[in-house]
C-alpha cells in the first residue's frame, strides 16, 4: 500500500506582493480550488493563485510542524526558500 504523503506549500499572487503558506494531503486538488477561488478567506481575498514553493512529508505530525514553522517566520525566510528552488517564482502547479 502506497504511503501517504502531505505536502506544505507557499503560493503568491501574479505580483509576488503576498504569500501564503498552507498544508494539504492533495497537493494538486488544493492548488486547484485556491486557483478557481474556491477556497474562503485571506487566498481568495489577496488573489493567490501561482504555487511557489513545496515541501513533501510522510507523516501528518512533520507537516503541521513545519506548516506552524514556516507562517511564524518572517517574510524574508519564507522568500529565502522559495529562491532556493524557484528563483524565478515560476507557477509549479503544471510540474505536479
Amino acid at each position: 500500500m502506497p504511503t501517504k504523503q502531505f505536502y506544505v506549500y507557499i503560493m503568491t499572487n501574479k505580483w509576488n506582493s503576498v504569500l501564503y503558506a498552507g498544508m494539504t494531503n492533495n497537493l494538486k486538488q488544493r492548488i486547484h480550488q485556491h486557483k478557481q477561488k474556491l477556497v474562503e478567506g485571506f487566498s481568495k481575498k489577496y488573489n493567490v493563485t501561482k504555487l511557489v514553493y513545496f515541501e513533501v512529508f510522510n507523516d501528518v505530525t512533520s507537516a503541521i510542524r513545519r506548516e506552524k514553522q514556516i507562517k511564524a517566520g518572517p517574510r524574508k525566510r519564507k522568500k529565502q526558500l522559495i529562491n532556493s528552488i524557484n528563483k524565478e517564482w515560476n507557477d509549479l502547479f503544471d510540474t505536479l
